[in-house]
């Protein structure tokens, strides 16, 4: 059977990439195990991937499915789950804050895809950012390509809020930071209850945002977008 081939296959895999990742502080992974090369997590993917599509009644010599467990790895590790090691963080670019900037900056309807981790199925949607800059501003697509990576990776909507606020914080270096995502859920919309038309909304409003004026401003925006 096909599946048999796979150990050459994940050999190859693991030695045209056998440079492991780095560490990622925001990573989602259990204290004490290492890291691996990107070559060894897309074999040792694909290989449960196989016994799974096996233990479905899944037969891997159909020449429509034998390669499926290889491209749903690499699928894994170099887009869905990139978010997941540390080297995809984008690199970022900074301006210095110039007379009559503005005191609030908004980027409102940052495409997001994400993971439920607990069903492994997509949540998708957007994301509003606003932040009153200090001494340093980001470019323009830089706060999208943060939410991207952010996202990419088993999350909860809850949380990935926070992440996303508090990493802008940390490298705007400021604590003035408002997250606002609104996604659909295919966990609630494709099983269980089935809601295709459930929308959760989530906030994280951190330091000056936390004053009802300014939310109230940052929640306008969201308003003349149409997006609430």
């Amino acid at each position: 059977m096909k599946q048999d081939a796979q150990p050459g296959a994940r050999t190859q895999e693991s030695q045209r990439n056998g440079e492991a990742d780095p560490v990622s502080p925001g990573a989602v992974g259990a204290p004490g195990i290492p890291d691996r090369s990107r070559g060894e997590k897309i074999d040792t993917i694909a290989h449960h991937f196989g016994k799974i599509m096996q233990a479905l009644g899944m037969d891997l010599s159909d020449t429509s499915l034998a390669d499926t467990p290889m491209r749903v790895a690499r699928m894994y590790v170099n887009e869905t789950f990139r978010g997941l090691s540390a080297k995809n963080f984008p690199r970022i670019s900074f301006f210095e804050k110039a007379p009559g900037t503005p005191e609030m900056i908004v980027v409102n309807d940052i495409t997001l895809y994400s993971y439920c981790e607990h069903h492994f199925v997509p949540f998708f949607g957007k994301v509003h950012v606003a932040y009153i800059p200090g001494d340093r501003l980001l470019g323009l697509s830089k706060v999208n390509r943060v939410v991207d990576y952010l996202s990419r990776k088993p999350h909860l909507q809850e949380r990935l809020t926070r992440e996303i606020a508090d990493t802008l914080s940390e490298l705007l270096q400021t604590r003035h930071v408002a997250v606002f995502v609104e996604a659909q859920h295919l966990c609630v919309a494709s099983r269980g209850v089935r809601d295709a038309k459930s929308i959760t909304r989530t906030g994280c409003y951190l330091g000056q945002f936390q004053n009802t004026h300014t939310r109230a401003e940052f929640m306008a925006s969201l308003k003349m977008q149409g997006s609430l």
